[in-house]
Formats: C-alpha cells, structure tokens, sequence
C-alpha cells in the first residue's frame, strides 16, 4: 500500500457539526487527489474545525508571510530602515515569474517595497534580497524566540528551484513528475519537498501566528498592522478566497505554489465582526501545473468553514 493511500484524516471541531464539515472537506479533497490539511478557527470564539492540523508540510511561499513579520519587526525596532535601498541583479536573483524575479535589468529598490512585492505577488526575488539583510538562520531563532516551533525557515527561495533542477535538471515538468511519484512513495528526491529540510510548518501553527498577528499578541503593534494590510493587498484570489467575494467581507492571505504544493493561509473579516483565520495545506497525486478545481476545492472549503464558524 502507498504512502498515499493509508492515509486517515485526524479530524478536528468541538461539535458535531463542526466535524461533520471538516470531514466533507477532506473527503471532497481525496476525491480530486489531494493530501494535505486544513484548519480553521473563529478568532474571538476560539471554534474551530479541520483534519491532519499538526502535519509538518513544505510552505513554499507561504513562509514568506513569517519573513515578512521577522523584517516588519525590525524596521518597528529601528534596526532596519524602511526605505533602504536594495538593488536586485536579475543575473544573480531568484528564478521566479513575478515582480523582480521576471525583470530583465537590475532595478533598486527600497525595503518596504521589497515587502510590498513579495507579499502582493509573492516575488521571490524580493524575498531573497530581503533575506540578504535578515540571514535565513536569524528569521528561525526570531520565531523561535516568538515561540513558533511549529514553522520553520531552512532556506532561500531560490534553493526551491535549485533542488528541483538538481534532480531533474532544466526539466520542469520531469521535477513534477518526481514530486508525484514521491508523494506517492514517501520518499522525498527534492530535498525542499521533505518537510524535514524544507521551510515547513503545521495548519495549527500557521492558524496560531495568524491569530497573534490579527490580535497584536507578537511583534510589536506597527509590524503586525502593516503585515495585515500587505496581506490584504495579495492580487491572488483563486484559491480561499475565490468563493469569498463579497462587499461586507475583507480577505487577507499569502499563497504558496511549488510543484504539486497549492496552499494558502489568511484572515477573513466580515462587517458583521466575525474573524476567522484559515490554512489550507495541499499535494496534488497527479502531474499538472493547472488544477483549477484543486484551487476551486480549496475555496469551497473556505466558504462551508466560515459559514459554520461564523457566529
């Protein structure tokens, strides 16, 4: 039997209708071929539902959303200036198909705009040269020290693509098809796909940092304000948010796309005063680049959490 297919859901909800829907999403997922975990949790009431919420799961860009708040807290310090400025060389930046990544000549730019481009559309280039400042090692032990042990930063962006080339060469589509067959084995021939070497964290611990975030419960005030309108300015709404669009709703998140990984963290705010914090975690068991309807599951399942949780 695979690795895959002995899989069971832990499923978590204080009531039973809160596990009836944790438990419909995960059997909608499998049905479409995804692994992976989801939480979701009433920031005031403390409610919550979802299944394999301690997994430890490659983060991809959504690790971008920690290094961000690790940066916000020591421009707040003043160890850090906000408009520094930073220049990226294409010829020596991170591969990547959004903002500094996919330029072609060498452009300068200030921190907080670095900021501004790996959370908006999550430029990996931007968040290599933010960690030109702020060392990889110096972003774990600061959360660390914050008490997130359930997240870890191991590496660069770039390392991402570095791994996949050192196993499949220049073949993109080869790299998929290892990181499926491996999903499928559990071995890992993309060392940044192990959760034991890649930037990794859990549904619950990112749900956690959400909630410090949204209730300025770590770093200080100013970095956790900012951090939540830059998350509020991501252009990438195909995923929970894509069945949450609505006048009285305010979504805030940070996907993470690598290979056969769709994930995305955020905070949903209603007029109404209900907040929930939401992680969606996934490994797709096939070998496409475009899965609209993973994305459409995950949004799905953003909409049947909220509207259970909500009070």
């Amino acid at each position: 039997m695979s690795a895959a297919a002995a899989r069971h859901p832990v499923y978590t909800g204080g009531s039973g209708a809160l596990l009836d829907v944790a438990e419909t999403i995960a059997t909608e997922w499998a049905a479409l071929g995804v692994h992976g975990s989801f939480l979701a949790r009433n920031l005031d009431t403390g409610e919550q539902l979802g299944f394999d919420i301690d997994e430890s799961t490659p983060l991809a860009s959504v690790v971008k959303v920690p290094l961000a708040l690790v940066v916000l807290d020591l421009i707040e310090q003043g160890e850090l200036d906000p408009a520094r400025p930073v220049t990226v060389d294409p010829r020596t930046s991170s591969v990547g198909p959004t903002g500094l990544a996919a330029f072609r000549y060498p452009a300068t730019v200030a921190v907080a705009d670095l900021l501004l481009l790996t959370l908006s559309v999550s430029d990996n280039a931007a968040a290599d040269a933010l960690l030109d400042l702020v060392p990889v090692a110096d972003v774990d032990a600061r959360l660390r020290a914050w008490g997130c042990d359930g997240i870890r930063m191991r590496h660069r962006m770039n390392h991402l693509y570095e791994c996949a080339a050192g196993a499949a060469g220049n073949d993109f589509s080869l790299a998929l098809e290892l990181a499926v067959r491996d999903e499928r084995t559990g071995r890992h021939t993309i060392e940044t796909l192990d959760p034991a070497h890649a930037n990794a964290g859990s549904a619950a611990a990112l749900v956690g940092l959400l909630r410090r975030v949204w209730c300025d419960e770590i770093a200080g005030p100013r970095a956790t304000a900012e951090l939540r309108r830059l998350m509020g300015l991501q252009v990438f709404t195909q995923r929970l948010a894509s069945d949450l669009r609505a006048d009285s709703l305010r979504w805030s998140g940070k996907t993470g796309t690598f290979l056969h990984l769709r994930h995305e963290i955020g905070v949903l705010e209603a007029d109404s005063g209900d907040r929930v914090a939401m992680a969606a975690l996934t490994r797709a068991d096939r070998s496409a680049g475009l899965a609209a309807d993973i994305d459409l599951a995950i949004g799905v399942a953003g909409r049947e959490a909220f509207e259970v949780l909500r009070g």
